[in-house]
This record gives structure tokens, C-alpha cells and sequence, in this order.
């Protein structure tokens, strides 16, 4: 997400079982020759010339074997055998009974059941056709939030000795709270500097310090069975600082940017990549040009200063470049690519997508209610001829004026309609919801994006955050 005026808010802050099948019961003994013998306990008739002995007691039924522990949607577990009784105890003396039969052994569990749930594991994610999968084959679709802040807290001056890389709680409570939402992914934005350790961004908050906390916060995720969604958000060419969102990723820096994520991460596929947050060449333009250099980079991107105004022109490297160095990294992981204006436009992004060796590419969307393509009739278009061949994830939506109104209602059953997966903007405790212009610039004071009020308990900060809570309970 990137509004110009918005750059303020950064800135500041797995039943079945088998029954157990039941053992043998011990044969009896025979009773010797002689005259009648006393009634046998158990056995059958006796020996010589004594009067038969009665029949000898069955042997007791096997215990039952203890409840194997239930799958999800588990297949149901066949039926132990029953036990069998003692065999016939010959007559004579007393026969003896038999003994009790062994029990039963323990049933075995059922297997995980297939599901979009947060119970289903997410390691080994890949693209399989127009789904999301996990190692074991099972469908995984994505619902989750939008961790803002790790993209501008590292630039700010910080003269102390303590790392201010996270806006809020980061700690595992704080993603216990996330998780209260039925969340099972999380996006978290990455500032290209902090993380290279360039331009200036102070040491504490740089290279080793952020890849750390990256890498501690990505842990606690896993931990908690949520998909880490790893994005370039802010980046800049040369000695500019990286303190705003650029048209496009830059070829000074971007690569040796992923190229090193990649080999941070790659060894991980539970870590989804999307390589650039909001890409919007030629001028934000849907266009032969922007899709162009969307693919294959450019030479005369507009380099925005902090206040989003043109202060000349950078080479954008492509979203070819960054697969390959990727991929050559050694990396599998899925690779999310936004479209044009913002990742906003969909229409030429499966004509114009990279090449990938391991064909683990999808597309990523942003929706929002201002946006060029914010009605069905738009959605029925590009992205559901997309959907039919791809997973698409929209790795950002929202509405941006505190309310729940028909474009979330309409767009959340959309995706749902397409199995398409999506993360909500954002979990961020900025305050009392505040609208915003009908444009998508931001109210005059506070913001309308923050989810809810604190990071240790989750109540929803608008109706807009309830709807989307709600949502997400219910799937």
C-alpha cells in the first residue's frame, strides 16, 4: 500500500480409529482318567471312565485396543476382529478356565484431512495449475494481514543501541493475537536499504540487526503454522534513501536486494516472495510500454522524492531479472508478481510474465475501493480469466472509509468464488479509524487502514476491521 500522503503515518511511528482387535483366550487343560470327576470349571468332557465334566468357561474377550487419535477428515478405521473365547478343557479333574485373551492393539490415527484452514501445514507451498499446495498435495489458500512497518521504522534516526525495526509488538503474544483472526499468513514489508545496510539508514536498524529480526519474526510465524509473505516495499536508486515507494525496482540494488533474500530464505518454502509491492512504470500507465519495463526493466523510470514529486529519472531493473536471480540463488520458493498501476491492473500479465525454471510464479492483486478496477464488472474481466489459470492472491485490500460497505462485501465473495486467496490492510494500531478521500488519499489526521486498537487484544478498530474479522471466521 502506498498513498503519497500516507508517508506521514509511516514515518511516525490434522476421527478414526481401529477398534483394538481383540486378543486370543488360553486353551484349558485336560483333567486325567478316573472316576467322575468333580464338574470341571472349564473343558470339555473328560477322559475314561468318569462322568463327563461340563463344559469348560470361554475365555474372556480381549481387552479392547485404546482410541487412535482422530484425523481431520479422516478415513474411518477398520474394525478389530473379536477376540476368541478358551478352547474345550478336557473332563476329569477340574479344568482349568482359560485364560484372558491379550488385548487388542491400538487403533492407528487417521490422516490430516485435506483443507484451506490455518491447521493445514504450509511447508513445501507451490504452484500446482490454479492452486496453491503444500508438500503433501493439499490445497492451501491464504487469509491473512498485512504487517506494516518494516519498511520505514529502520530509516528513522535512531541513536540508541536498541533495534527499531517493527511498528508495535513483534514478539509471539502480539502473533497470538494476529492468529485470534483465523489468520494463517502474514505480508511483511521490506525496505531494500535496511536490509543491504546502505544510504545511510542508521547501523542498529541495518543489515545484520534487520535481517535478524526478519529472520526471528519469520521463525515465530512458522511457528505459529502462518505463511510469511516476503515483499520489497520501499527501495531507490544510487545513494538515495530509501524512504517511499519508486515505480519500479531499481537496478543499482534490487537484485543484490533478493538475490541475498533469496539465499537467506530459500531453504524455506514456507516463505512466499512477491518481488515488488506496487509496480507503476510509464507514468502509472496500463500500457505496451509500462508492461514493457514491468518485464524487462527500463532505463528512464521516475525517480519520486519524498513528497512524490519527479526528481529525474533511474534504470528500473525487470521482474525477469529479479526470477532469475532468484532462482539462481538456489531458491524454489513461490514468487508473487503484482501488475501495473499499483498491482491494481491485471490485463497483460500472462503475456508479459517472466520465464521461471521451477514454474512457481502467481499473481499478486491489490484492490481497494478508489482503484481503477474496484467493480465486479472489471474483476470478471482480466482477473477471473487469470484465476482459471493461476492462483491469484491479493496480497492487499481494504476500504478505505471505516465502514463495510458493498465493494468489501462484493469483493470478499468474489475471491471466494475463485479460491483465491487474500490479506487485508493493515495490522497496525494507528489510532481511531479516520476516513479517507474517495480518491484514496488519507484523511487529514489519522488513518482508516488500522485493523484494530492495541496489539494485545484484536478488537476491531471499524466497521471495515469487523467485516474483514468476521470474514475470516467464517472460513
Amino acid at each position: 500500500m502506498h498513498r503519497p500522503s500516507l508517508l506521514l503515518v509511516y514515518l511516525a511511528f490434522a476421527a478414526s480409529v481401529f477398534v483394538g482387535v481383540t486378543g486370543c483366550g488360553g486353551d484349558a487343560q485336560s483333567g486325567g482318567t478316573g472316576a467322575a470327576g468333580t464338574t470341571g470349571s472349564g473343558g470339555a468332557a473328560g477322559e475314561g471312565t468318569g462322568a463327563a465334566g461340563t463344559t469348560g468357561s470361554a475365555g474372556t474377550s480381549g481387552a479392547a485396543g485404546s482410541t487412535g487419535t482422530a484425523g481431520t477428515a479422516a478415513t474411518a478405521g477398520s474394525t478389530g476382529s473379536a477376540g476368541r473365547g478358551g478352547a474345550t478343557g478336557g473332563g476329569g479333574a477340574t479344568g482349568t478356565a482359560g485364560t484372558t485373551g491379550t488385548a487388542g492393539t491400538t487403533g492407528t490415527a487417521g490422516t490430516t484431512g485435506t483443507g484451506g484452514g490455518a491447521s493445514v501445514p504450509l511447508s513445501g507451498l507451490h504452484v500446482d495449475g490454479n492452486a496453491i499446495k503444500n508438500g503433501a498435495g493439499q490445497i492451501v489458500r491464504l487469509h491473512g494481514v498485512n504487517r506494516s512497518g518494516t519498511e520505514y521504522r529502520c530509516i528513522a534516526a535512531n541513536t540508541t543501541q536498541t533495534p527499531n525495526i517493527f511498528d508495535g509488538a513483534s514478539d509471539d503474544a502480539s502473533l497470538g493475537v494476529i492468529a485470534s483472526w483465523n489468520v494463517n499468513a502474514v505480508r511483511v514489508p521490506m525496505n531494500e536499504d535496511c536490509w543491504l545496510a546502505i544510504n545511510g539508514v542508521p547501523a542498529v536498524n541495518a543489515g545484520t540487526n534487520y535481517k535478524n529480526a526478519l529472520k526471528a519474526y519469520v521463525g515465530l510465524l512458522e511457528a505459529r503454522n502462518m505463511a510469511p509473505i516476503l515483499e520489497l516495499h520501499w527501495s531507490a536508486p544510487g545513494t538515495t534513501l530509501a524512504n517511499r515507494q519508486q515505480p519500479m525496482p531499481d537496478a543499482d540494488h534490487s537484485l543484490a536486494f533478493w538475490t541475498d533474500v533469496a539465499m537467506t530464505f530459500g531453504s524455506d518454502t514456507r516463505v512466499i516472495f512477491e518481488l515488488f509491492n506496487e509496480p507503476f512504470p510509464d507514468m502509472n500507465r496500463d500500457s505496451t510500454a509500462g508492461w514493457t519495463c514491468w518485464r524487462d526493466g527500463c532505463s528512464n523510470a521516475t525517480l519520486l522524492n519524498s513528497s512524490g514529486m519527479s526528481s529525474g529519472t533511474y534504470t528500473a531493473v525487470g521482474m525477469q531479472a529479479l526470477v532469475d536471480g532468484v532462482r539462481g540463488a538456489g531458491a524454489s520458493n513461490i514468487i508473487l508478481l503484482g501488475g501495473l498501476q499499483y498491482s491494481n491492473t491485471l490485463t497483460s500479465w500472462a503475456m508479459y510474465k517472466p520465464t521461471d525454471s521451477m514454474n512457481n510464479l502467481a499473481p499478486a492483486w491489490h484492490i481497494y475501493n478508489f482503484n481503477g478496477c474496484a467493480a465486479t464488472t472489471c474483476w470478471n474481466m482480466a482477473p477471473t480469466t487469470l484465476a482459471a489459470s493461476y492462483p491469484i492472491v491479493a496480497t492487499e485490500f481494504g476500504e478505505n472509509d471505516c465502514k463495510a460497505g458493498t465493494f468489501l462485501t462484493s469483493l470478499l465473495s468474489f475471491l471466494d468464488s475463485k479460491s483465491a486467496s487474500y490479506l487485508a490492510w493493515t495490522w497496525d494500531a494507528w489510532g481511531t479509524c479516520q476516513a479517507g478521500t474517495a480518491s484514496g488519499g488519507s484523511p487529514a489526521t489519522g488513518s482508516p487502514w488500522a485493523l484494530m486498537m492495541s496489539y494485545t487484544n484484536g478488537t476491531p478498530n471499524s466497521a471495515y476491521a469487523t467485516a474483514v474479522h468476521d470474514h475470516f471466521a467464517g472460513l
